[in-house]
């Protein structure tokens, strides 16, 4: 990898989603910067979502799995080596804080909740703010004065992501429905799952969209609704070739979770269920049909955290329960009039 005085870091080693929002930064740097050279940092699993991105010259992967803070080590004598001109971390946390401090860039730019900020040549405030979106907060961090429009994450699907979309695209209409979570909280129950596969109409195709570790419950979900025309491809697509997928769909239910962020950087229609989360946190969708299914009457509890829990702390979970189907239902029929009008 050749240095360069000019070159950008932007250092996103979250989760999945997080990255697909981080992309939004990429989209901008091109449009004001497009001859300066961009690298990413992302944790190992995540290099698939941006390793062939238009705007991306370099890769680096961070294994937190395996020696994780010797590959840390490893990976800031590769940072320095690199002489970038700014490091830039999205991440509020003393790793990532370590990596952009001890650089050696000339700008290090961060936010001030990272506890190694002092040592940032700039600290943007972290704020939660009514309408304000994570996106927006990222975007601060290359100019905090700028008030031009948000820019919108983007994924670039491979023509080999599209190849293997466009088999199951080819059945007409269909919905698409990423049914799990990291967060149990964040998860809308898998019986209102099986509930909403009942009254969906019956001439779509249904697709069950997740990774890996989603298959058995995905088969489940499949196997207790006994709706014909439900497919289980979780699993079976990559992550650009889901969102290649959900991109062409009548409708993309997701949770507050990594497919939700997938629809926005790639302008997928989604309905988005949140169940023990809020809107208020930043972490909404932004595709240009976009509607958010939530519990209607206020609830003391909620929300009862910003990533959600393994179980509800108070048993009920009735963030969740408490969500009627018709409201599922009704983001579809408006999901319907809205791509109506697109024709």
């Amino acid at each position: 990898m050749p240095a360069t005085d000019r070159a950008v870091l932007l250092i996103q080693t979250a989760f999945i989603g997080d990255v697909i929002l981080a992309t939004a930064l990429l989209e901008r740097l091109h449009a004001t910067e497009p001859h300066t050279p961009v690298d990413i940092l992302v944790r190992k699993g995540n290099e698939g979502l941006v390793k062939s991105h238009p705007y991306v010259r370099n890769v680096l992967v961070w294994d937190k799995k395996k020696a994780k803070y010797l590959g840390l080590l490893r990976l800031l004598l590769q940072i320095r080596k690199m002489r970038y001109e700014r490091v830039i971390t999205l991440q509020r946390f003393a790793s990532t804080g370590f990596l952009t401090a001890f650089s050696g860039a000339k700008e290090r730019i961060g936010f001030d909740k990272n506890p190694l900020s002092f040592l940032f040549t700039m600290a943007i405030p972290h704020v939660f703010d009514a309408g304000v979106h994570e996106v927006t907060r990222n975007l601060n961090l290359l100019d905090p004065a700028d008030e031009v429009p948000l820019t919108p994450p983007r994924l670039y699907p491979t023509p080999a992501d599209e190849a293997a979309a466009a088999p199951y695209a080819a059945v007409g209409g269909y919905i698409c429905i990423a049914p799990t979570s990291v967060w149990f909280t964040k998860q809308f129950p898998e019986e209102k799952w099986v509930q909403l596969l009942h009254i969906l109409p019956s001439q779509y195709t249904v697709y069950l969209i997740g990774g890996p570790p989603d298959v058995e419950a995905c088969e489940r979900l499949r196997l207790t609704s006994g709706r014909a025309n439900v497919v289980n491809l979780a699993g079976k697509l990559s992550l650009l070739a889901s969102a290649a997928l959900m991109r062409s769909a009548v409708l993309n239910y997701v949770n507050d979770s990594a497919p939700m962020h997938l629809c926005s950087a790639v302008g997928a229609p989604t309905c988005a269920v949140y169940c023990s989360t809020v809107p208020y946190f930043g972490f909404g969708p932004l595709s240009p049909f976009s509607r958010i299914v939530e519990l209607k009457e206020p609830l003391a509890c909620k929300p009862c955290g910003l990533h959600g829990y393994r179980q509800c702390p108070l048993g009920h979970f009735h963030c969740a329960h408490g969500i009627r189907l018709e409201q599922l239902t009704e983001a579809l029929a408006e999901a319907e009039a809205w791509a109506a009008g697109q024709v």
